[in-house]
């Protein structure tokens, strides 16, 4: 993610001039108020993940951006903001509704139609655009949901709150083939979060296509098996259980991935326990496995050992050796 302005850098009679052409000319075209007197501190940094445009602003100067007709006239792309509160509580307004975002919550909002995106105080915001035909969602129903809260409490929010901060702060990180993956799951979790508040605020719930109820699904049971991943006795009954499928469907969706389920956890766990021994600490090899959900020391170090050409103990004593600070000759 390249820094697109820092006002620390620039003389403050220039900081105006240069917030509002990169607010307008990268985030835009928007319309820019702020108090000419007012002291103007921030960052703002942009990069793509795939499709997908990811922006992080930080400001503790109050102003608002606003998407005005004629703005819209001069310039229409057809695409979704999700604006994610980081910190701070930014107000968003569009089509009559308004609201106040609180940290960890994030709402959608239409480029395509006038809106107000405000800050009285200091805020860290993500900001994600992405073509409106990414999103698997008839447009009349985000219509309904714009400018509205959605938090991380249940459900497929709490998939997207996390995910969508993760990508914002750790964006630079990720390598082009990771990338075009990730904005296909970004894009996902956040239809999956819209369409769920739009089932609260609906009498019938939000029609979407198979394959995407089966994408929405498959990182649902994921992110069940992270949160599992300790337990020894975690099976395909069990996830399946707690997703209310059959175990016969539920390999049928790690089959789109070219895996299993039971491949899909082994990797995590062992992914995790190499983690843990790369981190070094007095914990014991056979604890860390039981950690991870593999108890039985003799079956991890095989599992170990066929993953990654050595057993634990060996493994961490290599990478330990690897990273000693090197020694000045006397």
């Amino acid at each position: 993610m390249a820094v697109l302005i820092r006002t620390s850098d620039l003389p403050r009679a220039r900081r105006h001039d240069a917030w509002r052409s990169v607010v307008c000319d990268t985030l835009g075209p928007l319309d820019l108020r702020i108090d000419a007197e007012a002291p103007l501190r921030g960052e703002i940094g942009f990069g793509r993940l795939g499709a997908v445009g990811v922006g992080r602003i930080h400001t503790s100067t109050p102003h608002s951006v606003h998407r005005t007709p004629s703005l819209i006239r001069r310039d229409n792309p057809d695409h979704y903001r999700v604006v994610l509160a980081l910190d701070g509580s930014p107000r968003l307004e569009q089509d009559g509704r308004r609201t106040v975002l609180q940290r960890g919550e994030f709402a959608i909002y239409d480029f395509t139609r006038p809106y107000e995106l405000g800050y009285d105080s200091e805020v860290r915001l993500a900001v994600f655009s992405f073509p409106r035909d990414r999103l698997a969602l008839p447009i009349d129903a985000v219509a309904e949901l714009a400018a509205l809260p959605i938090g991380a409490e249940t459900g497929a929010a709490a998939l997207a709150v996390p995910l969508l901060r993760r990508v914002a702060l750790d964006h630079e990180t990720y390598r082009d083939a990771s990338a075009a993956r990730l904005s296909t799951v970004v894009t996902d979790v956040v239809a999956a979060a819209v369409a769920e508040r739009l089932d609260q605020e609906r009498a019938r719930p939000v029609e979407l296509p198979d394959d995407f109820r089966q994408r929405t699904l498959l990182l649902r049971v994921r992110a069940f098996i992270e949160q599992r991943l300790g337990e020894s006795d975690l099976d395909p009954a069990v996830i399946a259980a707690a997703h209310h499928i059959s175990v016969r469907y539920l390999h049928r969706l790690f089959e789109s991935e070219d895996t299993t389920v039971a491949a899909w956890i082994r990797q995590r766990r062992l992914e995790r326990c190499r983690a843990d021994l790369m981190a070094g600490g007095t914990q014991s090899v056979s604890a860390v496995g039981a950690r991870w959900g593999l108890p039985d020391s003799a079956h991890f170090s095989r599992l170990f050992r066929r993953a990654y050409g050595m057993p634990p103990a060996e493994f961490r004593r290599a990478h330990a050796m690897s990273h000693e600070p090197a020694t000045a000759l006397r």
